[in-house]
């Protein structure tokens, strides 16, 4: 009943629901400039009910999308009025509106968490953030490679502010890396661009999608060079190696919220890749089907390499959190490269959960590294207190409770604050290791499923797996080994051996978005069956992108209305 309701009331604003998370965001953001920077309250306020509405417009064209008819002209949006390839189009299918519900969850978890203290450390956070999210949304809808480019800009314009948000030598460092890499991105970004309108004449991806059957053979080369340059543009914001070498110190200098945030910013770099290989070089690419798939399965194994690595060689949670979003990109390449829908179902559920687990390590990072320093976000790293039980020669204290075996008895009640600490950062663990029960195993037993079993279970018996295959299983493997040892080693460091710290001091507004964060980990597994059949007819949608192709091109636009005959101007009659 709720279902069809909501689905009515989606049907009702379609087709202009389309465009509300990209004016939204805008129309915020240009509020929120017009008030005094001493106004924060109220802008936090705005902040919060625009982000809050726009993750209610993401369901609603999540339901929208799991119409059976979304594939129809009420998925796709002209802003101009002009047909596809001449106009500006947007579209709205099963991947671009699970990409902005999870943005929109994303948001509201960081929008909450900046709001109890972080939003007031610079100046003009909460339109950059609006901004930011703007920038994304326009990068999930648009439907052409210009207005790509274009959000794209939008999107880091934002993120140049947003880093740089806190001040400070470490912050402004890793700005001005972050800044120069992505500039360069850019470059490339255009490039490949041109040299893909010069080639085909258009930029419309369902127009890009049809004409790469009928290229020229003298052409193919330069196609193919002008979209390997396109996709290393796009591979930097995915942080494949060895191009990712910026994430790290950027992501773990930003400010808490704005790092969790962030967390979704390689994910664009993944959507662009998979959006643009499916369409332009699935089966139907002629010569030039599956051009590229070794590199992407190569360079994600060597990206989930050294994630993995790089993760055990961490001593920081801010740095250990960049190091998971690196390992999380790695695993999405390689996936990707494959081109099987089985194996792509997989992939997308694993990056939902995956995409919350390290927002939420972000957030827990800050609150962490608070307690440890009592207080102080800027305190010295090194700690003082491994072993506050034992002398210098290490043995027992005297005056310390010790048990029978005269060894140290630490016997005190956790407190609620620390015990959630904890258990937020063993959810996050599981998720990012990939162990039962939470989403990471879930989305990792399912690629390595379909990897064993690509023509399903039972009709695989005797096709080879390959080098390949049985070398991302491996690092499916191994570096969820790794990470739960670099995790493990973290949380004994953080949470065990340490004593007579003070208790933390948390804030609702804190602990409130990582909650939100790991339930919606949760949901992902109580929900397994139902996310798992939309990844999948997800997969099959982009792997089979003449539907989607065939939909922005038959796209009418409104026609001019009649004019009425009483408000005509008066004339002659020629």
């Amino acid at each position: 009943m709720e279902t069809s309701f909501t689905a009515s009331v989606t049907a009702l604003l379609m087709p202009h629901l389309i465009l509300a998370p990209i004016a939204l965001p805008m129309v915020t953001a240009g509020l929120m400039l017009l008030l005094r920077e001493e106004r924060q309250r109220t802008k936090a306020a705005l902040n919060i009910a625009a982000t809050f509405l726009g993750l209610v417009v993401a369901v609603l064209l999540l339901v929208q999308a799991k119409d059976p008819s979304v594939q129809t002209s009420l998925g796709v949006y002209l802003p101009g009025n002009w047909p596809a390839p001449y106009g500006i189009v947007l579209a709205i299918d099963r991947l671009s509106a699970m990409m902005l519900v999870l943005t929109s969850t994303i948001a509201l978890a960081t929008v909450l968490f900046s709001a109890a203290r972080w939003h007031r450390a610079g100046v003009h956070f909460h339109p950059l953030f609006q901004f930011q999210l703007m920038g994304l949304a326009g990068a999930f809808l648009t439907a052409d490679l210009f207005n790509l480019f274009v959000f794209f800009e939008i999107m880091l314009a934002a993120s140049y502010g947003l880093l740089l948000h806190g001040s400070g030598r470490q912050r402004v460092s890793a700005g001005l890396h972050y800044i120069a890499i992505n500039l360069a991105a850019s470059s490339l970004f255009l490039i490949g661009v041109s040299m893909l309108y010069g080639i085909t004449g258009t930029l419309n991806m369902a127009d890009l999608a049809q004409s790469m059957a009928e290229i020229a053979p003298a052409d193919r080369g330069l196609l193919h060079a002008a979209a390997a340059i396109l996709a290393v543009a796009f591979l930097i914001k995915a942080a494949v190696w060895p191009l990712n070498f910026w994430l790290v110190p950027a992501y773990s200098a930003a400010t808490a919220p704005v790092g969790a945030l962030f967390a979704l910013m390689t994910k664009v770099g993944m959507y662009s890749v998979l959006r643009l290989w499916t369409l332009l070089f699935g089966a139907e690419a002629g010569e030039s089907a599956l051009f590229g798939s070794q590199w992407l399965i190569g360079g994600g194994m060597l990206t989930m390499a050294f994630g993995a690595v790089g993760m055990l060689g961490s001593q920081r949670l801010g740095h250990l959190a960049g190091f998971s979003a690196i390992l999380s990109s790695g695993t999405l390449l390689a996936a990707v490269g494959f081109g099987h829908n089985l194996l792509t179902a997989g992939l997308l559920y694993y990056m939902l959960g995956s995409t919350l687990a390290v927002s939420a390590l972000f957030l827990l990072s800050d609150l962490i590294d608070r307690w440890r320093n009592d207080g102080a976000n800027l305190a010295p790293y090194e700690q003082t207190d491994d072993a506050p039980f034992l002398s210098a020669d290490l043995v027992p204290t005297e005056g310390m409770n010790l048990d029978d075996k005269e060894q140290a008895l630490i016997g005190q009640v956790i407190p609620a604050a620390a015990a959630f600490l904890g258990l937020a950062f063993m959810a996050c663990t599981l998720v990012i290791a990939g162990l039962p029960p939470l989403p990471g195993f879930v989305g990792k037993f399912a690629m390595v499923h379909a990897l064993l079993n690509p023509l399903g279970l039972g009709a695989s018996h005797g096709y080879p797996l390959g080098a390949a295959g049985w070398s991302l299983v491996a690092l499916l493997v191994v570096s969820g080994l790794l990470a739960l040892i670099a995790l493990t080693r973290s949380g004994i460091r953080h949470f065990w051996s340490v004593q007579g710290r003070a208790s933390p001091r948390l804030l609702v507004l804190e602990g409130f978005p990582i909650a939100l964060l790991l339930v919606g980990c949760a949901a992902l597994v109580w929900q397994a069956g139902a996310v798992m059949r939309y990844t999948q007819a997800t997969a099959d949608a982009l792997h089979a992108p003449a539907t989607y192709v065939r939909a922005i091109m038959s796209a009418a636009p409104v026609p001019t209305p009649p004019r009425d005959p009483a408000t005509a101007p008066k004339g002659p009659t020629p």
